[in-house]
Order: structure tokens, then C-alpha cells, then sequence
């Protein structure tokens, strides 16, 4: 018998009035919100959630992470799960990584399950290091409709063919900015009139010169809008196509030109660095776009500044996701049932969700993000606003990209032109062209070997 824990879950109805709200530019109203939150009470369903194992499963797995947060979680695991013991490893998050290279590569001594960042995932999608969580004993295709398909697709191999990590969080890319500074400049300062606003061109170009006029800066780089737009898209697509060379990427590319020609950005972070820091406590830096863990590092940064700043959608219309994580199961584990009863948890639980949240993390399961405790939070440091409502809203407006092996390489590639046709005022269609054909000449036999290992034609 398979023990059945009972939490949330969203009927077709609800992922239809979510994906409803996701249309447009602007932000919900307040009103909107809260008719939202009590449609999302009312139709929501107290189906059950289905754990893979019973309860009284017995095992110890070793679970390596670079995140202190999940001692909570273990403790809250161990509540339902008493006869599983999971012992976490923290380690400094590149040493996790390389660590975990060598010991699959080794054939021994890889974890049972581990936390994996988005940017180091692609060094793990070779068909036999992680298992398949598609397969029949895992079968989390049960719940894919509780995901974005940005969120589920992304875990996979570069031919989407294998689920490789387990869909968690999301950090989805918005706009934050002192709504204060705005105001004295004149421009909108509502996060629903200033999200619908921003998506015209000519109006972030027209506040970017409002705001260098009196010596403040819009943005941290300088090449934000464009570099942000390649992150949407990725570099290849699941038949490893190049993805960077489009008329977006071009009109983008000469928008940010424009930009770099006003001075908007201090090519420099606001948050992590000393001179951009001395930047926001001067007041000459009015916002930027991060992801949705950037109020908190906002407030740790300058909690005196709390009340002032506000979220709201990106500008011109770029929609995309900003890093986040993943778990596997490294294929040589020999404890992958309480491996995967550790997984199931650490994803699909309330509690271990109220963990997260308290650490920024955006949830990626939308049985969570319904609860109303989530979905009505007010962020005071954001002067009240309802923040993680704000963020649902966009969600389901990241498009799919693929995560490859080539990833890593390509970048390089990539930016270096990119910096010389901003500097030396390329034409950016020669430009793209340019990288798009280096590219791949540069990377044909890595591209050739991934065509033949995933059967590609």
C-alpha cells in the first residue's frame, strides 16, 4: 500500500486562469490579486499528491548540496520518513561540482542525490551518469501539469528525450527600481503602469535619458536587454541548432547600442560590488534586472533603504529565466528508492517549501504557489507590494530553452564579439552572423559527437 500524503493540487480550470493571467505587459492590480487568491481557494482541489515509497521505507543516503537550509528540511523529511537517514555534505558550490565529476567519472563515490546549479547541469547529461526520472519506477510525468514548461523542459537532455533533474525552483527575470527616484524624475512609478510602459522601446530609452541627466544610471551593464534575450533562447535547440542569430537578437543588439550611447549603465553590479554599492546609497542608481531572489539581497545590501523599491515586469519585453537548481540521482547510487523518497519530499512538501521561500527561493510547483500563504505574502522591504503574486504572473511566459554540453564554450564566443560590436559599432546583423558562423566552426567536432550520441540527424 502507498501512503498518501494530501496537499494542494490545481484542477485544468486553475492552470487555465494562472496561464490567463500570464498575457500582457502589466502587473496584476491589488483587486486582481485578491480575486485570484479566492478563485484559487475555491477551485483549488484537495487531491492527493502520491508518494512513490511507503512510509516505513528503511535506508541512509548521502545528499550533497552547497546550501545549510536543508539541515531544516531533513529534520521536517525525517518526521515522515523516520526509518530514512540522510546525511548532508555542504561544500563550496564549485568544489561540489568538480567533486562530483570525478567521482562519476571514478565509477564510485558519488552521492545518492545532489543539488545541481543550473550553469554546471549540461557537464552531467550524458546518458548513463543520472537517472531518468521519465522512467516507469520514478514516473514524475504525473505531475508535470503542477510545472511551467520552461521548468520541466530545461532539466532534460539536449534532445529532451530524458528528465535528468527534478524541477524545483524558479527565478524568473524582473525589473527592480526606486520608486522614489522615478517619481522626481517624472516617469511612472505604479509596477502595473511602469511593467506596461517599459515594454516600448523608446520609453526605456526616454527614461534612460531622463535618469543620465541627472546622473543616475537605469541599468548595472550596459548590455543587459540583449545578453538577457540570449539567455531566453539558449545557444542550441534540441536538434542543436544555433539559437543566438534571429531578428530579436539583432533589433536588441542595436537597442542596447543606443543605450551604451546615453551611458545607462556603470558595467558594474550594483549588489556584489563596493563601487556599485556606494552607487545605490548615492542615489545614482535608480534599478536593474535580476532575478527573483534580488529583494533579498536588496535588503541585506541596504536594509535603510526599505519601503523605497519596488518589482516590476522586464523591459521590451524579455522573458526569461535567471539561473536556479536542480536534484539528481547520480546513476551509481545503490540507495535510489530512499534517494528518491528524499526527492519527492524535498519538492513537493509544504513544509520544506516555507523553508525555502524564507531563503528566496521561488517555487517552481504550482500546488505550492496556490497555498495563501505564499500567494498573498506582502513584501514590506518592496513598500507592501504582493510580490510572489506579482511573480506568478509571469511565469508561464519564459520560453523553453535547452541546456547542452556546447553551453560553456559558447559563451566566449558569444560575448567577445558581442563587446566588439558595441565598441566598435559593428553592424550587429554582421556581427551575429559573424559569431553564429564561428560558432559552429569552432565547436563542429563537439557538435558532431552530441549529434551522434543522441542519434541527431
Amino acid at each position: 500500500m502507498k501512503k498518501k500524503i494530501g496537499i494542494l493540487m490545481f484542477l485544468l480550470s486553475l492552470i487555465l486562469i494562472i496561464a490567463g493571467c500570464s498575457i500582457g505587459s502589466g502587473l496584476p492590480t491589488e483587486e486582481e490579486n485578491e480575486n485570484n487568491v479566492d478563485n484559487r481557494e475555491e477551485e483549488a482541489d484537495t487531491s492527493e499528491i502520491t508518494y512513490t515509497h511507503d512510509t516505513d521505507l528503511e535506508g541512509e543516503i548521502e545528499f550533497w548540496s552547497w546550501d545549510e537550509m536543508f539541515e531544516e528540511v531533513i529534520e521536517e523529511f525525517n518526521k515522515v520518513y523516520p526509518n530514512i537517514k540522510v546525511n548532508l555534505t555542504n561544500l563550496e558550490l564549485g568544489e561540489l561540482h568538480d567533486k562530483l565529476h570525478t567521482t562519476i567519472s571514478a565509477g564510485r563515490g558519488a552521492p545518492d542525490a545532489v543539488h545541481v546549479e543550473q550553469g554546471q547541469f549540461p557537464r552531467f547529461q550524458s546518458e548513463g551518469l543520472f537517472e531518468d526520472f521519465l522512467q516507469p519506477e520514478y514516473n514524475i510525468q504525473r505531475y508535470q501539469d503542477l510545472q511551467s514548461e520552461y521548468n520541466w523542459e530545461r532539466w532534460k537532455s539536449p534532445d529532451g528525450e530524458r528528465l535528468l533533474g527534478f524541477p524545483w525552483d524558479l527565478t524568473a527575470g524582473v525589473f527592480y527600481y526606486r520608486e522614489d527616484i522615478y517619481e522626481q524624475m517624472g516617469l511612472p512609478t505604479d509596477p502595473e503602469e511602469l511593467g506596461e510602459w517599459l515594454q516600448d522601446p523608446e520609453n526605456v530609452l526616454n527614461a534612460a535619458q531622463t535618469l543620465k541627466a541627472n546622473d543616475i544610471y537605469m541599468y548595472e551593464f550596459r548590455d543587459s536587454p540583449a545578453i538577457q534575450y540570449g539567455d531566453e533562447t539558449g545557444y542550441f535547440d534540441s536538434e542543436l541548432n544555433y539559437m543566438r542569430n534571429d531578428e530579436r537578437m539583432i533589433e536588441l543588439l542595436d537597442f542596447v547600442k543606443q543605450g551604451v550611447q546615453i551611458g545607462w549603465a556603470p558595467q558594474m553590479s550594483l549588489i556584489f560590488s563596493d563601487e556599485g554599492q556606494q552607487l545605490v546609497k548615492q542615489g545614482k542608481a535608480a534599478s536593474f534586472p535580476a532575478g527573483t531572489n534580488g529583494s533579498r539581497h536588496l535588503e541585506d545590501a541596504f536594509p535603510e533603504q526599505a519601503g523605497k523599491w519596488r518589482v516590476t515586469r522586464m523591459p521590451v519585453g524579455v522573458n526569461v529565466g535567471l539561473g536556479g537548481s536542480t536534484f539528481s540521482i547520480p546513476s551509481q547510487s545503490e540507495n535510489k528508492e530512499a534517494a528518491w523518497a528524499f526527492l519527492e519530499f524535498a519538492n513537493f512538501s509544504e513544509e520544506a517549501w516555507k523553508v525555502y521561500v524564507e531563503h528566496a527561493v521561488q517555487p517552481g510547483w504550482k500546488h505550492i504557489t496556490a497555498l495563501p500563504w505564499y500567494i498573498e505574502h506582502t513584501n514590506e522591504y518592496l513598500g507592501g507590494q504582493q510580490d510572489y503574486a506579482f511573480y506568478e504572473t509571469i511565469v508561464d511566459d519564459i520560453p523553453v530553452r535547452r541546456l547542452t554540453p556546447l553551453d560553456a564554450p559558447a559563451w566566449p564566443l558569444y560575448i567577445d564579439d558581442i563587446n566588439e560590436s558595441i565598441d566598435k559599432n559593428i553592424d550587429s546583423r554582421t556581427i551575429l552572423e559573424q559569431i553564429e558562423e564561428n560558432t559552429l566552426k569552432q565547436l563542429a567536432p563537439e557538435i558532431k559527437k552530441l549529434k551522434e550520441e543522441y542519434g541527431i540527424e
